[in-house]
């Protein structure tokens, strides 16, 4: 067979098109500029102001994955820390949050399984349910009896329930002790991500599961967001580590987790640990920032804690309002589809322990006096 070569066909030509409609939908994310020296961000995930720390001393790879010859010391001391931490028998370590979920989920549900996702689910668990092959049933936000009906009427002799203890984009919790009933009563097992709750939220910061006197069959948690550093891990059975480490692919041909990260967040544990009232000063200063903003004006606040998403409703306006509250010395991020559903883009402000009440302040001024500027701007256009 002979092949005929296309002279001037560029295989890369649509993707220009394809960037020129992000432009014309206003959803095309571009690096941000460097903040200021005197700015002030509120797109942080490092809740507890960890991330700054010097790194402990440690090799800076590991060099081979685990199962053949990166295997290190502290791998193993911090998983035992998390474990014993946690209250769960084992954990396992993961390069990043998505490998934890991705590799976890695919692991676990295969064909003829089935999973109930929650609708507002992060993306790692949506392509770690899709990986597995799984029938997948989506159902309502924090929607209970949905996940009841899901169980109730499939066919499949083993299913998973797969959520979100913290959802980054509404600020909201679903309900874990309903759930795990739900899960017990149909042979379910129940998958928790606890990612952005760890280390923040709960009983000496381990989460919302601990909250609610809930022992999920997988947690998952990252140490990215909290604990300042990068990796994540998964907690429960020891046979839930043992099967993971044989079958989870993201982490069976992966390089090992950098020991310096490893140590790095055993550290974070340590501090977070030992000092409770990082956890309690973020609390603080997010319920200060949530009740200046509704005297400001802001009446569409969603969900409760240290993530403080204001809806705006479409994407250039939430544009506008990000960029007005930058120019006054405030970073903060404009959240627009897909990782939002069309009409739902919001501002999204996230509390960290660095913030002190006058930053907190400043951030409300900054909001109302974006609100006032293009208010003005709207009555001249007229």
């Amino acid at each position: 067979m002979f092949h005929v070569k296309r002279i001037g066909l560029d295989p890369l030509a649509h993707l220009a098109e394809q960037l020129a409609q992000l432009d014309r939908d206003g959803l095309r994310r571009r690096a941000a500029a460097p903040l200021p020296a005197d700015a002030i961000s509120f797109c942080s995930n490092d809740y507890l102001g960890l991330a700054a720390r010097p790194a402990p001393v440690a090799p800076s790879g590991a060099g081979a994955s685990r199962l053949i010859a990166g295997e290190r010391d502290q791998h193993q001391q911090l998983e035992g820390a998390l474990a014993r931490w946690l209250g769960s028998e084992q954990a396992l370590l993961f390069t990043s949050g998505y490998a934890a979920n991705v590799g976890t989920l695919a692991a676990l549900a295969g064909p003829g399984d089935l999973i109930v996702s929650d609708a507002l689910n992060h993306a790692s668990l949506i392509d770690g349910a899709r990986l597995s092959r799984a029938r997948i049933a989506v159902v309502p936000h924090a929607d209970v009896a949905a996940v009841r009906a899901a169980l109730t009427d499939r066919s499949e002799a083993r299913a998973w329930v797969a959520v979100e203890s913290y959802y980054s984009m509404d600020a909201d919790s679903p309900d874990l002790g309903a759930l795990r009933d739900v899960c017990d009563e149909h042979g379910a097992g129940l998958i928790v991500d606890e990612a952005h709750a760890l280390g923040v939220l709960g009983p000496q910061g381990r989460g919302l599961c601990a909250a609610a006197g809930v022992v999920p069959d997988v947690l998952v948690g990252t140490l990215g967001k909290a604990f300042g550093g990068q990796g994540a891990f998964v907690a429960g059975r020891a046979v839930l580590r043992d099967f993971l480490w044989n079958r989870a692919r993201s982490f069976v041909f992966s390089t090992g987790l950098a020991p310096v990260n490893a140590a790095a967040a055993m550290a974070a544990l340590d501090e977070i640990v030992a000092h409770p009232e990082l956890a309690v000063h973020v609390a603080a200063m997010a319920a200060r920032l949530r009740t200046g903003l509704e005297r400001a004006g802001a009446s569409r606040l969603l969900g409760y804690g240290h993530v403080v998403p204001l809806l705006v409703g479409g994407a250039a306006k939430a544009v506008h309002l990000a960029e007005r509250m930058r120019s006054h010395g405030v970073s903060v991020n404009a959240l627009r589809p897909p990782t939002v559903s069309p009409g739902t883009s919001r501002i999204r402000l996230t509390v960290t322990a660095r913030h002190a009440a006058a930053d907190i302040d400043h951030v409300i001024e900054a909001y109302a006096s974006a609100i006032h500027v293009k208010v003005d701007e709207e009555a001249e256009a007229q």
